[in-house]
């Protein structure tokens, strides 16, 4: 009974992982929000700031029992088996969700992206009742947060940024940073880095080619796809804990700050849905309508059924 309920507590853990993953895949929505939905923020929080790499010190003494029950002790205290689960029931969905996202961007672009901004919109919707503009402070950080999306999303949406591996670097370790951020997502920080469509393909490339047992590019994919990961896993251990410390510090600047990149980003979906349907034809300017409803309703009906969005890393 005792194997069979660890076994069980484990699974819920991994389907967890899998909402996470899901929310995090689609920009606008937060695994962050996932984690307080379903109860596990906090444990997260505490799991991803305990990790300590100096544990790996301990590895030589493995040989001994002595070392080994240290080492075990070790990852216990910084929770790295739920890590672990976690982790993989989120990599589960989003190389699932990737792939969907993918083919709807290559089918029906202009729709997705519409799809897009009502997710992005209505998040910044749900935030904006955290939104403080009171100081100098504050309204600085609102202006630089919209100023800097409204830009950069102008250079990303030119290619100009391009997908050069040290980008993709970077992408990764600020990507990660939605997993402490209930309310913003990873999908939505990659988009602005112009990184998102590129590394759904690339990630769907390296799925087919490990079913295909191989591929022309699929060394180049695991390149692009490891350094994103090495990416992510130096942004546990910096932008992660500068986010912490800016939301613990100086809170109501970080969420103007926040939910104004929200809303200067809103120009890349824009621009894509404007230059992708002819104002003349009903039947895409109403589709494009419906898929922008879509994503706000979803966001909205998710803050209307949990008041978790309202503590947003409090």
């Amino acid at each position: 009974m005792h194997a069979s309920a660890g076994v069980r507590a484990w699974l819920t853990i991994y389907l967890k992982g899998l909402a996470m993953g899901a929310a995090d895949s689609v920009p606008g929505v937060s695994g962050g929000t996932i984690a307080l939905i379903s109860g596990i923020y906090e444990r997260l929080i505490d799991a991803l700031t305990a990790l300590d790499p100096r544990v790996l010190q301990q590895v030589p003494d493995l040989d001994s029992p002595d070392g080994r029950r240290r080492f075990v002790a070790e990852l216990q205290r910084m929770d790295v088996v739920f890590l672990v689960v976690l982790g993989l029931g989120v990599a589960t969905s989003i190389v699932t969700i990737s792939r969907v996202v993918h083919v709807a961007l290559e089918i029906a672009r202009p729709q997705t992206f519409a799809f897009f901004f009502g997710l992005i919109a209505a998040s910044a919707v749900v935030l904006y009742d955290q939104l403080s503009l009171e100081t100098p402070l504050q309204i600085g950080a609102a202006v630089t947060g919209f100023l800097l999306a409204f830009f950069v999303t102008g250079i990303s949406n030119g290619t100009g940024f391009g997908h050069a591996l040290p980008l993709v670097f970077v992408a990764g370790a600020v990507a990660i940073s939605a997993m402490v951020l209930p309310g913003i997502s990873g999908a939505f920080l990659l988009i602005l880095f112009g990184q998102y469509e590129y590394l759904t393909g690339v990630l769907t490339d390296l799925v087919d080619g490990l079913l295909a047992f191989g591929a022309d590019d699929l060394l180049s994919n695991v390149v692009v796809v490891a350094t994103f990961g090495c990416g992510a896993v130096l942004g546990l251990f910096t932008v992660a804990h500068a986010v912490n410390w800016a939301l613990e510090e100086y809170r109501e600047a970080t969420i103007a700050f926040l939910v104004s990149l929200m809303v200067g980003s809103l120009r890349l979906p824009v621009v894509e849905v404007v230059s992708g349907v002819d104002a003349t034809a009903l039947a895409g300017v109403t589709t494009a309508l419906g898929a922008a409803l879509v994503g706000a309703v979803a966001v909205l009906l998710l803050d209307y059924y949990t008041e978790d969005l309202s503590t947003v890393a409090a």
